[in-house]
């Protein structure tokens, strides 16, 4: 018998080997699942929205509803003023929403249960306020880093203080994404692998078998709310800090 880690799942396996000028760019399962995801994305909102009508169909309705969720996040943090930082969201929430939910179908990959891809999408976010901060109020974008009505002693200490906790804004966001799927699908394998070993066990393995696959099946349901709400979560906080930077305090 193989004994097989719960964490293999998450390997990147190279599919398609390419060296060119001494930097490796072969496609891996990552890549072809990042692709499969923006084409699942981009062919759901097209087909979705071709033929509109006033009375919507399920899939018009689906898209509908999620242009009405991102469009509220945005209105409710940033302001209503601000509905150019809309698209911004909205591709955003999208792609880690679809990105989550096509790694809950069986033997894919999923693409933001690694901290390198959850790192670059906080990376972007980050370069991204930044811009949109120093652009809306130049040099007084720094005001941001010391809190209105503190005593001129602390400034230096509240300062750096404020700037560490700016930065690490990048990395509670995509440790969060990243954690929170990672963690979710190695317990499904782990219960999963659980379950068919005790199929071997007799009757008592297979009533045990029952119990664990019931349990599976929950937490898959479990799964895909968390794969929705972590998606919803980084998009909110990505408004939180865009309000920070267009408002300042």
């Amino acid at each position: 018998m193989f004994a097989y880690s719960p964490l293999e799942q998450f390997c990147v396996s190279t599919l398609i080997p390419i060296h060119f000028l001494g930097y490796n760019l072969s496609i891996t399962n990552a890549t072809l699942f990042l692709f499969l995801v923006f084409t699942i994305l981009y062919l759901t909102l097209t087909f979705a929205t071709m033929n509109a009508t006033v009375v919507p169909n399920n899939w018009q309705l689906v898209v509908e509803n999620i242009y009405s969720l991102t469009k509220g996040i945005v209105e409710s943090q940033i302001g209503v003023k601000h509905r150019e930082y809309f698209p911004f969201i909205f591709v955003l929430f999208c792609f880690v929403l679809f990105s989550n939910l096509c790694g809950m179908v069986p033997y894919t990959f999923t693409v933001t249960s690694h901290i390198f891809i959850t790192f670059s999408l906080g990376m972007m976010m980050f370069v991204c306020i930044n811009v949109v901060g120093f652009s809306t109020h130049g040099l007084h974008y720094f005001s941001l880093l010391v809190p209105p009505g503190l005593p001129s002693a602390l400034v230096p200490l509240l300062i750096g203080i404020e700037l560490v906790s700016y930065i690490f804004r990048v990395i509670s966001i995509s440790v969060r994404l990243f954690a929170n799927l990672m963690a979710g699908h190695a317990l499904l394998k782990i219960l999963a692998g659980f379950a068919w070993a005790m199929l071997s066990a007799g009757v008592l393995g297979l009533f045990g078998s029952f119990l664990t696959l019931s349990v599976v099946l929950a937490v898959t349901g479990l799964e895909v709310g968390i794969a929705m709400l972590q998606a919803y979560v980084f998009a909110v906080l990505t408004c939180l800090y865009l309000s920070d930077a267009v408002h300042l305090h």
